[in-house]
């Protein structure tokens, strides 16, 4: 069973007293509050990998294979035993599940974050990485459709967009916690409780974003 907005601040202001780290109270938030599942990730200082592999192709940007997901809906109790089990792990969230991803770069994704608040479209969580790409959370289903959404909407060669779609199998770093090394995912928009649950549908936003995306590489 979760837990309710008033948990989550309790859980906030007690996160220092109970000696719980910033990312076992997002992680707690992520599975009690909106629904995600979770997993634990790698972390890089010095380009190397936590993961323990010379050959890893991710460093710091990648689930840790041994470690287990902590479930939607998880209690805080729950997620402080299974995040107690993984020290330092960063916060990763599983695509195609509760939301798919569309990417572009940051300084596009910011642009048409503008424009699409403006129009009063509807939207769910973004985040930025700190290698300068935007995450905008969208329907499951997105990435698997994105290619004809494109053309249906006059992109014939969508390779001439900064934009993609992640799919099932792919892993997305939530703030805060640090990606490869580089520092921290931040949330150009935050989670809420009237979009979380229910992301809005790719077709809704692709046309700004393909739009921005392509006038940003011109």
């Amino acid at each position: 069973m979760g837990f309710t907005i008033g948990g989550i601040r309790e859980i906030r202001s007690g996160t220092r007293r109970r000696g719980r780290s910033s990312e076992c109270t997002a992680v707690a938030e992520f599975t009690g509050l909106w629904g995600w599942d979770v997993v634990p990730g790698a972390r890089a200082a010095a380009g190397a990998c936590s993961c323990g592999r010379a050959d890893c192709r991710a460093p710091g940007a990648h689930p840790l294979e041994f470690a287990p997901q902590v479930s939607a809906r998880s209690t805080l109790d729950e997620v402080t035993k299974a995040w107690g089990e993984f020290p330092g792990a960063s916060v990763m969230l599983p695509v195609g599940r509760a939301f798919d991803v569309i990417e572009v770069a940051e300084p596009a994704g910011r642009h048409a974050l503008v424009r699409l608040e403006r129009m009063g479209l509807p939207l769910g969580p973004v985040t930025a990485t700190p290698d300068g790409r935007a995450h905008f959370l969208v329907a499951p289903g997105a990435a698997a459709e994105l290619p004809a959404l494109l053309y249906r909407m006059g992109w014939d060669d969508p390779s001439s967009l900064d934009l993609r779609g992640l799919g099932p199998g792919a892993y997305i770093t939530a703030p805060p916690s640090d990606r490869g090394g580089l520092g921290p995912v931040r949330w150009l928009r935050p989670p809420a409780l009237d979009s979380v649950s229910k992301p809005p549908a790719a077709r809704l936003l692709l046309g700004t974003l393909a739009y921005v995306a392509h006038r940003s590489r011109a």
